[in-house]
């Protein structure tokens, strides 16, 4: 039976966040509120974890899991070939809407999907979020919903899709809004914007003016 627990009420943040560190430890599932839209999460560096969150989901290896960590500085045991534009980008970004696909190092022991040896990585701007990805570390997290079906700006919409395929629900009330994060390619001498989301191409050629936009 899955549990649920009030993000905005004190005592229910506390039990909540503890409850799902615990529930991502043991390899389940977690869904919990970002700065776009509701996640459903995982153990990163847990393949069979992973494995469920995407039949949880109904998606394939074909589409890998992001990750999501709780600070930039987690970057530096992950990725590797990391440009200075790609710093800068973070810097300018970075906790908000902006996930970077990255060459990740390739000693890791993880399995996220078909990733070619890359990881697209962000770190959301929510505290619910960074104080459970700074608790247990780098986590596996997509859109709360089922493939094919719109993104969940509540907890009540990620409840309806996954059930009790989840263990832990943290309700933060709507997120802050439902434009999912801008993608960019950062693997290459010049970043390329794969996905326009909630930054625009003119917002990030701010801080990378070289940014090439993806046909």
């Amino acid at each position: 039976m899955a549990r649920r627990y009030d993000t905005n009420d004190a005592t229910d943040r506390t039990t909540g966040l503890r409850e799902a560190a615990s529930a991502v430890r043991r390899g389940e599932l977690v869904v919990l509120p970002t700065d776009t839209v509701y996640g459903v999460g995982a153990d990163a560096f847990s393949s069979e974890a992973v494995a469920d969150l995407l039949e949880a989901k109904g998606r394939g290896r074909n589409m890998p899991t992001p990750v999501l960590i709780g600070s930039p500085n987690t970057l530096h045991g992950l990725v590797t070939d990391f440009s200075e534009m790609a710093w800068e980008l973070v810097d300018a970004f970075w906790p908000g809407a902006l996930t970077l696909v990255t060459k990740h190092q390739p000693s890791l022991q993880w399995d996220l999907g078909d990733t070619r040896g890359t990881v697209a990585v962000r770190m959301p701007l929510h505290p619910v979020a960074i104080e459970l990805l700074s608790e247990v570390g780098p986590m596996a997290v997509s859109s709360a919903n089922l493939t094919g079906h719109p993104a969940p700006e509540d907890c009540d919409a990620a409840q309806e899709m996954l059930g009790d395929s989840i263990s832990v629900y943290l309700d933060g009330g709507p997120t802050p809004g439902n434009v999912p994060s801008s993608i960019v390619d950062v693997t290459g001498k010049v970043p390329v914007l794969l996905r326009a989301g909630a930054l625009s191409a003119d917002e990030l050629r701010k801080v990378v003016p070289d940014l090439e936009v993806a046909n």
